[in-house]
């Protein structure tokens, strides 16, 4: 046990590692061990997982179950793995959501099985090693190494133009990265001339500038702040940087869309308040109100575009779009309610929308078509699917006891009473997101399910088997359980939260 507490977070990178490794090693042919060896890693990679639940100590501000080991100690890079409440969460949803593709991913891939589910096992360790690292050069290792999988997932086992989104996706994230590389190395050689240590250990770097042994010059903020922000923007996609993102979605398989919306944005939004909040205090008092203007135009773009979509799935890209705005609006509010709201959205978009890229994928196989004017009266051949289907869609509107409610309240709350210029004016901005919200989901499941039938074979289709209610059915618990008891969620994240708000640097900006 004592192994397993101090070596945790290790575990949860090469787990996913070894079983793409084995599955390199069996027979292409056999495609039943292929999924069958996936999906036991996957699972045991997530029991793993519980463990840092189990074990973490609520009221402990700082990192827990740290590892830090020299890696390449004479450039100051180290092997620093942590995590808190902030990331605690984050990593479980990625080892909860990975399980939950390899299961949906069953049936759907029938060519070149083995490297799929290689990809998929590859790509959790590098989700986990994002949310993980405390190390800069390490946190832009595992950023890197996580988009090889992504776009061998949408290029090779995508729909029509996959080729293009893949592109388009590696091409708008490989700039950003670029100019996060720049910011980090940057920082690095600043620490480096002001301390006499090199190093790109984030800790030890953020100390250094809480206690004035490193001084960044307030222009020189502002350009690495724009160096990390773009990065992150990008990654979230916060409007007008979003474009990659509907393409990516509607070429991508299921299980790519579902790890793309469920983690993979939300590494946007954790950068942002792990890093640029932090590390450059000054340029962000001086950039909040843009990014603030920026999130509620994406909140209200991204709902009014998803209103007029004739692509279900297109349709539940551009709601990302909407969601993930009130997510950095929360952040950026600088208060306790923004905040957890802004941490525990990402949480809810991810079970949410995940599931709801889950039943557009399982609709598709039944029909091969997603334009919603293909369907309509799907609620009387598959009564268990649209019962599912209504509750998934309810927790992305916010319906109080699902999970989305919790997060967009806490938002709206900490945006009202944010000490911040025309902060109430922001929040009835940001509201009629949520009115929006509930406008284009609900238009979206009264034509598909109650809709007039379109097609004869509307009413023949087959209802949920077996394999597909384990994949949903968690799902919609998870929706239940964070709408109800939120505070299971929110007690396990108040004191990073807190530390991280009333901090000098952070308590200048809120002011």
């Amino acid at each position: 046990m004592e192994f397993i507490d101090s070596h945790i977070l290790t575990i949860l990178i090469l787990m996913p590692v070894a079983g793409a490794m084995f599955l390199a090693l069996l027979d292409p042919g056999k495609h039943e061990a292929i999924r069958r060896t996936a999906l036991v890693v996957a699972l045991l990679t997530f029991v793993f997982s519980l463990h840092l639940v189990i074990h973490f100590v609520p009221h402990e501000a700082g990192f827990q179950f740290e590892e830090n080991s020299p890696w390449v100690p004479a450039f100051g890079m180290n092997y620093h793995l942590g995590i808190d409440g902030i990331s605690l969460w984050l990593v479980l949803l990625t080892t909860f959501l990975t399980s939950v593709s390899v299961l949906a991913s069953w049936k759907g891939i029938e060519k070149r099985v083995k490297e799929f589910f290689i990809f998929i096992l590859l790509l959790e360790a590098g989700m986990v090693g994002v949310f993980a690292s405390l190390d800069l050069f390490l946190f832009y290792v595992f950023w890197e190494v996580m988009l090889v999988p992504m776009y061998f997932l949408i290029g090779i086992w995508g729909h029509g133009r996959r080729i293009y989104a893949a592109v388009k996706f590696i091409i708008y994230t490989a700039v950003g990265s670029a100019f996060m590389l720049v910011a980090i190395l940057s920082l690095y050689f600043l620490n480096a001339h002001a301390t006499g240590a090199p190093t790109f250990d984030f800790t030890t770097i953020l100390d250094n500038i809480v206690n004035g042994r490193l001084v960044i010059e307030p222009r020189i903020q502002v350009w690495l702040f724009l160096a990390f922000f773009l990065s992150f923007a990008i990654k979230v996609p916060l409007f007008p940087l979003h474009t990659w993102l509907p393409d990516a979605h509607t070429e991508a398989p299921t299980a790519g869309s579902v790890l793309l919306a469920g983690v993979l944005l939300k590494m946007g939004t954790y950068g942002l308040l792990r890093f640029n909040i932090q590390l450059f205090p000054d340029a962000t008092q001086t950039f909040t109100p843009l990014i603030v203007a920026l999130a509620i135009i994406g909140i209200i773009y991204g709902a009014l575009v998803a209103m007029v979509q004739p692509d279900l799935k297109r349709l539940v890209a551009y709601s990302s779009v909407s969601h993930l705005g009130f997510v950095v609006l929360g952040i950026f509010v600088f208060n306790i309610q923004g905040v957890e709201g802004a941490v525990y959205q990402m949480l809810n978009h991810g079970i949410s929308t995940g599931a709801l890229f889950l039943i557009v994928g399982m609709i598709y196989e039944r029909r091969h078509t997603r334009e919603i004017s293909e369907f309509g009266g799907l609620a009387t051949p598959m009564p268990v699917l649209a019962t599912i289907f209504l509750i998934i869609t309810l927790s992305s509107i916010g319906l109080p006891l699902l999970n989305g409610f919790v997060g967009e309240f806490l938002i709206l709350v900490g945006t009202f009473g944010a000490a911040v210029a025309r902060a109430k004016l922001y929040c009835t901005l940001a509201a009629s997101g949520v009115i929006l919200g509930a406008v284009y989901m609900l238009w979206m499941y009264q034509r598909v399910i109650f809709g007039e039938v379109t097609h004869d074979v509307n009413k023949t289709l087959p209802d949920l088997s077996a394999r597909e209610k384990w994949v949903l059915v968690p799902m919609v618990v998870m929706a239940l359980w964070m709408g109800i008891y939120p505070q299971f969620f929110l007690r396990k994240m108040d004191a990073s939260v807190s530390k991280l708000l009333n901090a000098p640097r952070v308590m200048m900006v809120r002011k």
